[in-house]
């Protein structure tokens, strides 16, 4: 059998639950693929998954940084690789599981990075991202980049992708393009969750979204602010956190933010959903209305089963 499996999907489309039963069957662990469930503290907003839903699965890359610690893709593939290494060492198999996509495709790829210098180039960026705006940023970046500006969206990653093409005179697209012509490190079968109709994953964000508020989301919030973590830092520019960030500093109601959540949760399923279905190895599982979770297990299993052979 194959020892690494890869389960990649939109937010809320139950990869947890999918990872924690083939792990459970499969003698395996599970490696967070999530770019916040890393932060610790920020739980309920991350749906981080509980000691009740990991079912007594061993899970990796949860609660490994400070919420106020610079986090990237590059310390993701070192940390979560050893920590692959190690499974497939002692005959694990390794269920990968997340959305960012990023993250998850450089991982099995191996990517070579792009030097992170230290000339200052970052921190006079981060300042004309202050004083401009990260409109002008994306401004700058789609003039000479025109395929990352279509993609990227978030403010470091924009000053990350001009960081690299003033320091290297290569764009984000053309190292990405270079990298990604050299074969994989690993070999792993891809598992992808989707719904249809659409609206059906929809409604799991909504009823997502009250979850978190009834578990204790805006609390959790006003503990992180209180122990001192800056409501400006990358973490807390996350989805589900800047919103109600605004509503307690007065911006706005808390049933509006919650409002806010819901929509930019849609929306980045639907980036989600578009990155990974630009990779043709992945074996979709499309939930409909009437599609059970033991049916989708079951056709997982029947992926599996076959790609071994």
């Amino acid at each position: 059998m194959n020892n690494i499996i890869c389960i990649a999907g939109p937010t809320a489309s139950g990869k947890t639950a999918l990872a924690v039963e083939l792990a459970r069957q499969l003698d395996g662990e599970v490696i967070s693929c999530d770019s916040m469930q890393i932060y610790r503290g920020m739980d309920i907003g991350t749906a981080k998954p509980t000691p009740e839903e990991m079912q007594g699965i061993p899970h990796h890359m949860i609660d490994v940084a400070q919420p106020d610690e610079d986090f990237s893709v590059s310390r993701y593939c070192a940390m979560a690789g050893a920590i692959l290494d190690d499974l497939l060492s002692r005959g694990r198999t390794a269920i990968i599981a997340g959305g960012t996509g990023l993250y998850m495709n450089s991982l099995i790829r191996g990517n070579a990075f792009a030097p992170v210098p230290s000339t200052g180039a970052r921190e006079k960026l981060e300042q004309q991202a202050d004083e401009l705006g990260i409109d002008h940023m994306k401004q700058w970046l789609r003039q000479i980049d025109p395929e990352a500006a279509t993609r990227i969206h978030d403010r470091k990653r924009i000053i990350r992708a001009l960081e690299v093409y003033l320091e290297t005179g290569e764009t984000i697209t053309e190292h990405n393009r270079r990298t990604q012509s050299i074969p994989p490190r690993y070999t792993s079968l891809w598992l992808g969750l989707d719904f249809e109709p659409r609206a059906l994953l929809y409604e799991r964000i909504n009823r997502r979204v009250d979850l978190m508020l009834e578990q204790g989301l805006v609390e959790e919030i006003r503990r992180l602010l209180a122990s001192g973590i800056p409501s400006k830092c990358t973490a807390m520019q996350a989805i589900g956190y800047k919103e109600f960030v605004s509503a307690l500093d007065g911006q706005c109601t808390i049933e509006e933010a919650a409002d806010r959540v819901r929509q930019a949760s849609r929306r980045y399923a639907k980036r989600q959903l578009t990155w990974f279905r630009r990779n043709k190895e992945i074996h979709w599982l499309v939930r409909g209305e009437s599609t059970g979770s033991d049916e989708i297990i079951e056709n997982a299993r029947h992926i599996i089963r076959n790609f071994d052979n």
